[in-house]
């Protein structure tokens, strides 16, 4: 810790600095126009310091937040100055999947840049093949959206009102992509204002300090964490469920090395690259190995870049979890994430028996694109069961792993797009059954009003996520057009009238279900947690 910087003063600037990280984020979600970002808050913001480390991030989403240190390495390649922003989604160069934009600002609020801001936001449509740019069955990057590299959309503090139009006329409904951006950009400000509040209360040097102390607190308490593991080497294996193209299981290995109280993560073994859109980029599963890490240490660590320095991943170059572009990946942000997240975390319970069973591991995304231009596109990720715990059950109905959105409202879905939502509920006797029972998957179901491009990206829908410990299984999930099961990851032509349904799987339980008490089991009974099936 930096001499000038006592206990006290690292609680203060560490909690200042969150709370721009968090206020960036709700100016994002109230200046939003879509559903996506304003009701679901499928967005992130976070601080670097001038070197590019994160120092400082809302509770976002995980997935997005672990991947933004390599867009902002890809930004500072370009020289930022001050006055400048740069916009970029490029999966190659930083970004997880093409919804996925970020903004990212130098921070100069006294004329020499301090560190930088970093908005992300996954819009509902970047262009590509189909309405909400997360084809069923992509095969390359360039079917999937707008591919932008790290450009200035604001030069000197003026936005270069070409790039932006160039980048509208690319999209499917401008006017709300519009909005959105201009919400990032004034995230982005807000950011710049508060540093500068900052520096007139701390000095600029003093602050510069703050950001290292910060860092190398959490690095040390993060050690300190990981040599409570037992070390030794804990391997473990899963898979997918097809790429969109094909129904072949795509392997995830991960060998767990746990020594010197850091954490050696080596993916050898795992599936080459293939053909459909599940290919994860390097930033995605660097993401889903950080998150992990989080779960199994303090969680009252600051989240910054000291909590990644302990992780040593290795990532062989062109497998799934590390394509050669132009390798189509929008599935693989939100898909092959979760697994990742499952896999290392299954690794880990080898030396840690406590951690939980397997959650729902997907985000069963759902595009919904109306025919008419007059008409954004629908998406959303359902939540579903959470994996039963050492100690207790399981959650109902909850995002998890890599994901932490929220529901779209019945009410705010019904009066923004020409669907009825017909039900809207939890699975009874979804949960894996144990000691400790599953969380319960959701069924969803909506009713067209209009004729749509219906995308489907989710896996879990032929193994349910196991359980632990003797828990058994939960359900998996299952997707419908009109009672007829579609797959797992398609893209189909819709008409009005047409009903879609999807039920989400149910968490793993834990441990034998002998050992569940009889007043569990009855409440149970009576809770509609089960069925006479199960």
């Amino acid at each position: 810790m930096s001499p000038s910087l006592d206990a006290v003063d690292l609680a203060v600037i560490r909690n200042q600095l969150e709370g721009i990280a968090t206020e960036m984020g709700r100016t994002l979600i109230r200046g939003a126009f879509s559903p996506n970002i304003k009701e679901r808050q499928d967005c992130s913001t976070a601080l670097f310091c001038p070197a590019g480390r994160m120092v400082a991030q809302a509770e976002h989403i995980p997935v997005h937040l672990g991947a933004m240190p390599d867009a902002v390495g890809a930004v500072i390649e370009h020289d930022p100055q001050p006055g400048d922003t740069y916009l970029l989604n490029d999966p190659y160069l930083g970004g997880t999947h093409l919804p996925d934009i970020t903004i990212i600002k130098p921070l100069a609020p006294v004329g020499e840049c301090l560190g930088y801001a970093a908005i992300r936001a996954h819009h509902d449509d970047v262009g590509g093949a189909t309405p909400g740019s997360l084809p069923g069955g992509s095969r390359e990057v360039y079917a999937e959206g707008l591919r932008i590299p790290p450009v200035r959309i604001v030069r000197d503090g003026s936005l270069d009102r070409d790039l932006f139009e160039l980048w509208l006329a690319n999209v499917r409904h401008p006017a709300s992509r519009r909005a959105d951006l201009q919400a990032q950009l004034g995230a982005a400000h807000l950011g710049e204002r508060r540093l500068g509040e900052l520096v007139e209360e701390h000095g600029q040097a003093w602050l510069l300090d703050a950001f290292d102390a910060i860092i190398e607190y959490s690095r040390r308490r993060t050690h300190q964490a990981l040599a409570a593991l037992p070390e030794g080497s804990y391997h473990a294996r899963d898979q997918l469920e097809g790429d969109g193209i094909t129904e072949d299981s795509i392997e995830i290995e991960t060998t767990v090395r746990v020594a010197d109280r850091s954490l050696t993560v080596d993916f050898n073994g795992t599936a080459e690259q293939v053909d459909g859109n599940v290919n994860a980029p390097p930033a995605v599963t660097k993401s889903a190995v950080y998150f992990v890490t989080r779960c199994v240490t303090d969680p009252d660590i600051p989240s910054n870049h000291g909590c990644f320095d302990p992780i040593d991943i290795d990532i062989p170059r062109g497998s799934v979890l590390h394509p050669r572009p132009p390798a189509a990946v929008s599935g693989g942000n939100v898909e092959t994430s979760q697994r990742v997240a499952d896999v290392v975390l299954e690794a880990l319970s080898e030396a840690d028996p406590t951690l939980p069973a397997h959650g729902q591991g997907t985000m069963n995304n759902l595009v919904i694109g109306p025919h008419s231009n007059e008409v954004a596109t629908y998406y959303e990720t359902i939540g579903g069961g959470s994996g039963a715990r050492s100690t207790k059950d399981g959650m109902d109905g909850v995002h998890v792993g890599m994901t932490n959105t929220l529901n779209t409202p019945v009410e705010a879905l019904e009066q923004t797009f020409p669907f009825t939502v017909e039900c809207y509920s939890l699975r009874p006797g979804s949960g894996g059954a144990g000691r400790y029972r599953g969380g319960l998957g959701i069924e969803r179901v909506i009713r067209l009003e209009t004729d749509a491009t219906v995308s489907i990206l989710s896996d879990r829908r032929v193994f349910g996520p196991p359980g632990a410990s003797g828990g058994e299984a939960g359900s998996a999930g299952e997707n419908l057009i009109d009672d007829t099961p579609v797959g797992s990851k398609v893209t189909v032509e819709a008409a009005a009238g047409d009903v879609i349904t999807i039920r989400t799987p149910g968490g793993g339980g834990y441990g034998p279900v002998s050992d569940r008490s009889e007043v569990a089991l009855e409440r149970d009974r009576l809770e509609g947690k089960v069925t006479e099936e199960r």
